[in-house]
């Protein structure tokens, strides 16, 4: 399972540990992972997803789940959160 947001694409960065001495050792910036269930109003379900924490503060901030997707790219959603999207817009079609 890649370390990888399924809702903003969120992922691992590199850089440097820098010691007093100026001394650069190479580290990872993990991202800050969740496993959460994400509700559908339109579709009446939940779903599992592996989130960031900042990605659940702007589903909040976008109004739910729903919008959150209707807003999103499609190069930034997981095949997963894709599949969903296009789902509810069937759905509310």
């Amino acid at each position: 399972m890649a370390r990888r947001c399924e809702l903003t694409g969120k992922g691992v960065l590199t850089g440097n540990n820098v010691s007093h001495a100026k001394n650069r050792s190479r580290r990872r910036f993990l991202p800050n992972l969740c496993n959460v269930h994400l509700m559908s109003e339109t579709l009446g379900q939940s779903f599992a997803m592996r989130v960031s924490t900042r990605a659940l503060k702007s589903v909040e901030h976008r109004g739910g789940f729903d919008a959150f997707l209707a807003k999103a790219k499609a190069s930034e959603l997981s095949a997963k959160a894709l599949k969903i999207k296009r789902m509810i817009e069937k759905k509310a079609a």
